[in-house]
């Protein structure tokens, strides 16, 4: 039997409630609870004037951003239409039916204003990141560290050459973020190397074709993580520099430190974090073992023997060669000592000429030159640490758990949806991808942390 037309009466008094029209299983319950936004009215208080008509509240538009960066939500203006019509999302914004959404353009005019120079979103990130500490998510023993280029705003074909570009005619947002930028190591100050092209739009995005398709502008996402849970303890964005990502992962092993007093015992990463001065820095200054494959140009491109062949004897400051001839800084006692520093900040080590003209295996180890040297660097030490590790159980373990860095970027960019970023500018990079790493340690409670019966 076919039911009765549906015909819709408007009553005069309705019993509705958001809580019961939320299911008790909803993702946005589960993140409900790990937000904690006491203190961002005392944060942001210096930053509002005292008289005036009364704003947005500040944590209306924080719990908006929320839900669009932890459900993918990238577009502002639709954000503002799914909450409007979303009753999970009104219940989490602290919405009743009645109340209005604020426009898409209050959330520009905060973040490049008050948001922006408060550092908000590094003061909620680090809020989060305290409540999974508390909730026993991060160990603080393993640490793994990783970058990964993120599209800018910027189209690939509106470019110019950098001695064209004029700066003083295109002054943008974008383009006074990059000047403010020039001496900043994530940025202008990363390599003296200029680029070649720039993009007017964005110009502190690079020009790129690292990951191996056609070049695009990016900027890198940089992330610090605890290997335990996969808990992000920090984000950085930099330029997709080598330089720029290896200082970041300094940075950010430095502040963690300072400010949650987390200093780990290892830390995993790919070569690229394995230059010697790095190596030597993890090793000699932040007593941390690098899990590391050390970035090592040593091997011979005519077949000769590396230098890793070499036994160095640190008491006689020597290297014996395979044929057991010793290599020495000086063969003759210097009347003025010398430390034998070169500006690469390596030693050269030499073998006797009488030596090597007599060696029957000169073919196989210096068949060009009359004697073999060998360049020891000064953090060498650190890069035989590194490659000892590399050996051990342990190193295998920790190349695993690594991958746990690379699947972030993977939920990064496939389920938050930020394979390309909607901000401009350095400032805008930034911003982006704290609230993005905050999303995802806000998702990660909500999986791993089962709520209490009784409070869903």
């Amino acid at each position: 039997m076919m039911g009765s037309r549906q015909s819709a009466q408007g009553a005069l008094f309705y019993e509705f409630s958001l809580e019961d029209h939320v299911p008790a299983d909803h993702l946005i319950r589960s993140i409900d609870r790990f937000v904690e936004l006491g203190g961002v009215r005392d944060h942001l208080a210096p930053f509002y004037s005292a008289m005036g008509r009364p704003s947005v509240d500040p944590e209306l538009m924080i719990r908006m951003l929320l839900v669009g960066y932890c459900f993918g939500i990238r577009s502002e203006r639709r954000l503002c239409e799914e909450v409007h019509l979303n009753l999970a999302y009104r219940w989490f914004c602290r919405l009743d039916l009645t109340d209005r959404v604020p426009d898409h353009s209050t959330f520009s005019k905060n973040r490049h204003g008050r948001f922006r120079e408060s550092d908000l979103f590094q003061h909620l990130f680090e809020t989060v990141l305290a409540r999974c500490i508390a909730e026993g998510l991060v160990g603080g023993a393993a640490f793994g560290a990783d970058a990964s280029l993120i599209k800018a705003d910027a189209s690939r074909y509106s470019k110019q050459k950098f001695e064209d570009w004029d700066a003083t005619r295109q002054a943008s947002r974008a383009t006074r973020d990059y000047l403010d930028t020039l001496d900043d190591a994530a940025f202008g100050a990363s390599t003296p190397v200029q680029p070649k092209t720039i993009s007017p739009s964005d110009p502190a995005a690079r020009f790129t074709g690292a990951n191996g398709d056609r070049p695009f502008f990016a900027y890198s996402t940089n992330y610090l993580v605890d290997l335990e849970h996969a808990v992000i303890v920090d984000v950085v964005a930099t330029a997709p520099i080598r330089q720029a990502e290896v200082g970041a992962v300094r940075d950010m092993l430095v502040r963690v430190g300072e400010r949650f007093d987390l200093h780990p015992e290892r830390l995993a990463a790919d070569t690229a974090y394995g230059s010697a001065d790095m190596l030597g820095w993890l090793v000699e200054e932040q007593q941390i073992a690098p899990h590391i494959p050390v970035f090592d140009k040593t091997a011979r491109q005519d077949g000769a023997f590396p230098a890793t062949n070499f036994v160095f004897d640190a008491e006689a400051n020597e290297y014996t060669c395979p044929g057991g001839k010793k290599l020495k800084k000086y063969w003759r006692t210097m009347t003025k000592p010398r430390s034998g520093l070169c500006k690469d900040n390596t030693y050269r080590y030499f073998a006797s000429k009488a030596d090597c003209s007599v060696c029957t295996l000169k073919a196989r180890c210096t068949p060009n030159q009359a004697v073999r040297k060998i360049a020891r660097h000064v953090h060498e030490d650190a890069r035989d640490m590194a490659r000892a590790i590399a050996k051990t159980d342990a190193y295998v373990a920790s190349s695993y758990a690594r991958k746990k860095v690379e699947m972030l970027f993977a939920h990064l960019k496939r389920i938050l949806k930020l394979d390309r970023l909607r901000l401009r500018g350095p400032s805008g990079a930034k911003d982006e991808f704290l609230l993005a790493a905050t999303a995802q340690n806000l998702r990660k409670m909500a999986k791993l942390i089962p709520a209490e019966p009784g409070t869903a």
